[in-house]
């Protein structure tokens, strides 16, 4: 067995996913690489997609909000979209590198990939199993278009909205997002602390923007500033958007509580610390917070499938949210000061959250292989 997974860095929630997946290849002794797909196109066609990305959900968030509405609505399983013809393009470059590596088994935690594997497996006879993963809590526009082995989605109660979407129930395995073990193994919150140098004696509230800084985050820091005092240290977490993370550093210059940090690979630590989390509602982030059991409250969403991320966990329990920006915080502010209500966040998170699915993905792709091999 030797598995390839596909990302992209279209938002870095799709590798963190791969990355749990490959951590629990690696630890199985399976031999595993991880590759960004858009490096099968070209330089400028690789690039070009990412910044358009990028550029489409931080400047101009409604011509992605109204991007998502017209996918939703001309997504069908019998029409192909413009996306799976754009990943076609590349389709025959990552065929020669599948079979020259001798890959047998693929997994896609991104949608990209995901098209351009359905458009290679109905050109080219490829012996291999395929797999991709949901990462967000509903299922995105073109997922239909796909034609892979099987969908690993976030939870069994969006398997009808998957199955209405055009997906045949049997390829559907409800794991839930994949994670790092990070968000599994924790130290206790005092023990955090001591780790990032975080005050024990005071409150912490920590605010994630994403690995590309999204949100409104200068007017929520300063709201959030003024509404509390000085036993609440705030700690940004703002990516890779320099420009924001100058502008917050510039303003706060003369205030110690507050703190903007760079992108880092201790968000787990940081959600181990914290006593509440203010984070945009990207699949994988919010997973990770369930995992961490910190109380959780989003802010606001790229347009689309983020909403439905937040639809999804408000109406089970596990976390927050508003309509405006000061009903977020309102709302994230009376959750700081309820020990109450985030015990009984961390019950539903507890009750609803799939935190080992990682491990779950692995097993059952193990699983499918064993029984083709005994099969052959």
């Amino acid at each position: 067995m030797k598995v390839l997974i596909l990302s992209t860095g279209t938002g870095e929630g799709h590798n963190s996913a791969a990355k749990a997946v490959k951590e629990q290849f690696e630890k199985r002794g399976i031999p595993c690489e991880l590759a960004d797909v858009l490096n099968f196109a070209s330089d400028k066609a690789g690039a070009y997609g990412r910044r358009i990305y990028i550029w489409s959900t931080v400047r101009a968030k409604k011509v992605f909000a109204g991007a998502y509405r017209v996918g939703r609505a001309i997504s069908s399983a019998r029409l192909k979209s413009p996306v799976y013809f754009a990943n076609a393009l590349y389709a025959d470059k990552l065929c020669s590198y599948i079979t020259e590596n001798g890959y047998d088994t693929v997994v896609m935690p991104h949608l990209f990939p995901a098209e351009a594997m359905t458009w290679l497996l109905r050109q080219h006879k490829l012996d291999v199993q395929t797999y991709f993963i949901a990462t967000d809590y509903t299922c995105i526009p073109f997922t239909e278009e796909t034609k892979v082995d099987y969908y690993f989605i976030p939870h069994e109660e969006l398997t009808t909205e998957f199955i209405k979407r055009g997906i045949p129930a049997e390829k559907l395995v409800p794991t839930g997002i994949p994670v790092s073990e990070r968000f599994l193994k924790l130290p206790e919150k005092r023990e955090a602390r001591g780790q990032l140098g975080i005050p024990a004696d005071k409150s912490c509230i920590l605010m994630m923007t994403g690995s590309m800084g999204y949100g409104r985050v200068e007017s929520m820091t300063a709201k959030l500033v003024e509404q509390t005092g000085e036993d609440t240290h705030l700690y940004i977490l703002g990516g890779t958007n320099e420009e924001l993370k100058k502008t917050l550093r510039d303003t706060y210059a003369d205030t110690e509580r507050v703190h903007v940090l760079d992108f880092t690979t201790e968000a787990h630590l940081y959600m181990a610390a914290a006593d509440i989390l203010f984070t945009k509602p990207g699949g994988l982030t919010s997973t990770e917070a369930v995992a961490a059991k910190v109380a959780l409250v989003h802010t606001k969403p790229i347009p689309g499938c983020e909403d439905r991320n937040v639809a999804f966990f408000t109406q089970h329990g596990m976390s927050v949210s508003g309509d405006t920006e000061d009903a977020v915080i309102q709302k994230g502010l009376k959750l700081l000061r309820d020990p109450e209500a985030q015990a009984e966040m961390r019950k539903c998170q507890e009750k609803y959250g799939k935190p080992y699915a990682a491990d779950a993905v692995c097993e059952f792709i193990c699983g499918q292989k064993e029984a083709a091999q005994e099969e052959a």
